[in-house]
Formats: C-alpha cells, structure tokens, sequence
C-alpha cells in the first residue's frame, strides 16, 4: 500500500515511518497497536514529505505532488503547532492548519486517496469536568484550537479525522527532555496541576495509525493515551523514571506561571472513545507506560 505522509519531519512523522518500515521506533512498544497485526516487511510503500520537499499550504504544489506520488493513503501530520505564537500569528496558523489541511483534502479526493488527518483535545473548552469523547460538542479557547478545528471542516466526509492530545516522542524536544535532564541533574521544576489531559507517546500513536491507513473507516475518532493526568503528575512520574525524586517536581497553577502564556489551554480534556467498540480497536496503552518507556528511550540513548 502506497502511503504519502505530510509532515513527516516531525516527531509522530518520524516515528510513523519507522513503524510502516516493520521497525519498533525509540520508547515504542509495537509496531501495531488498537489490536492491529504487527507490520510486516515491505507491507508499505511510504513516500514521506517534509517542510522541504512539500510546502502544504500552496494548492498547485499539493495538487502537483500528490498527483505524482499516487497515493491509496495520506496521513496528513503537517501542522502549525506552536500554540502561544499562533495568538500573534493568526494567519500564519490559519495557512497552517485550515489552508493546509484543505489543500490536502482536496486533492486526496481527486486521486482517490484516503485522507487520515491529525487533530487535537485543544478544539475543546476542557470546562466539562470530564473525558471527551467524539460525540462532545467543540468551543476552542485558541487561535491554534479554532484553526484545527477548522481544518477538521475543511476535510471532505470520507476522511479520517484522528484527535489526539499532548503527544510526546523520542525524535523531538520535549518537555520529557526536561525531566529527564532533571533527574541526572537534580534540578527542581514546577509544572501546572489545573491542566488535564491524556498523554500520547508519539511511537504508540504512529503504530495506532496503521489501524487506520489499513481499514480506512472514515468520521472522527478520539485516540490518545489512556487515563488522564496533570502536567504536574506526568513530569513527577517521568522524573521519577529517569532516575530522580517526584520531589522535585513542584505543582503551581496556570496563573502562577510567569510569564504567562499567550494562549488559553483546555483546563480538562482527556480523551476517550465511543466509537471504539464500533470499529473494534482497543485503547492505546496506559500513560504512564508509554512516559516510562519514552523517557528510558531518552537515558539509554543519551539525547537528554
């Protein structure tokens, strides 16, 4: 299967060409998981399109592209993500995510592609007090959150749209990085309590993918790690697995961060499925797992 993916110089890119290679990625645990078959050996033709091969928000260069690559599947991972900036930045983050987004659509539907586009929890208000599930009703607080949902719109009705939320991953710098330098250094940190959400490891979510890019469901589906936590409980538990003391991990609230952040996040969006028994996949493994083995991914390999 011929397989076309956007933004594949990022962190789940990164990891979703490794996985349709047959490979395990850095703190992965499969290359298949929701209850797929593991990938096997040239089971995937991947044509993998970064910033510099595919700039996604110029129509005539998407159109060009795709119609040269002649895709069954693209899973579109190219985004604008930098969430604060975005607040300046509105049509840059518009180009971004609903142009882009757009763009790709549309031609996916003139070759016949499938369209697996990424979304996120930041759609919702997170003022519900509870899981979100794909039936809840959106209110971004962010530029960045109403211009994916806006690229959400922008896909045509055959499309699979995958939310996912505070995705974490060996190939980029997160704040996984941080606590694990924080171990080996002692250092303290403080991260907010009055922010929930589901951590996804980026290798987990990539390997989620291949259920998608083989069944091709269509409609929206939450996927995400499973459980809920606050920053402060996820760093707190990598600390801990890299090594160090939860007790160098300070809880403070939202407010108390200085300087303050530019955009509003969900204060509660952790994400289930309700359609999960419709399409018979099972949930992405346990948060905490997924942190535990990312961060031993990042101390063995010394790319603190």
């Amino acid at each position: 299967m011929r397989v076309l993916i956007t933004g594949a110089g990022g962190q789940v890119g990164h990891d979703l060409c490794t996985v349709l290679s047959g490979v395990i990625p850095p703190g992965g645990a499969s290359t298949s998981l929701l209850g797929g078959a593991p990938v096997s050996a040239g089971e995937f033709d991947v044509i993998a399109a970064d910033r510099s091969m595919l700039d996604v928000t110029d129509r005539e260069a998407v159109s060009s592209f795709v119609a040269s690559c002649s895709p069954e599947v693209i899973v579109h991972l190219a985004a604008y993500t930098a969430v604060d900036r975005a607040e300046a930045d509105p049509e840059g983050a518009r180009r971004g995510n609903e142009v882009a987004t757009a763009n790709v659509s549309a031609s996916a539907d003139a070759t016949g592609a499938h369209l697996i586009a990424i979304s996120t929890d930041y759609v919702f208000a997170g003022d519900r007090g509870r899981a979100l599930d794909e039936r809840d009703a959106t209110n971004p607080l962010s530029v960045y959150g109403a211009t994916k949902l806006a690229g959400e719109l922008a896909c045509t009705s055959g499309a699979t749209i995958v939310r996912t939320s505070w995705v974490a991953g060996a190939a980029g710098r997160t704040v996984l990085n941080l606590a694990a330098d924080a171990a080996t250094s002692g250092r303290e940190l403080a991260f907010v309590d009055d922010q929930v959400g589901s951590l996804t490891n980026a290798a987990d979510l990539a390997a989620g993918l291949v259920y998608f890019i083989r069944n091709q469901p269509g409609g929206l589906v939450h996927v995400a790690g499973t459980g809920s936590a606050s920053w402060f409980e996820v760093i707190a538990h990598a600390v801990e697995a890299a090594g160090g003391s939860r007790a160098q991990v300070r809880a403070i609230s939202t407010a108390q961060l200085d300087p303050p952040p530019a955009a509003t996040r969900p204060a509660y969006s952790p994400l289930i499925s309700a359609r999960s028994a419709e399409l018979g996949f099972r949930p992405l493994p346990e948060w905490q797992d997924g942190v535990s083995r990312l961060v031993g991914a990042l101390v063995s390999k010394g790319t603190r």
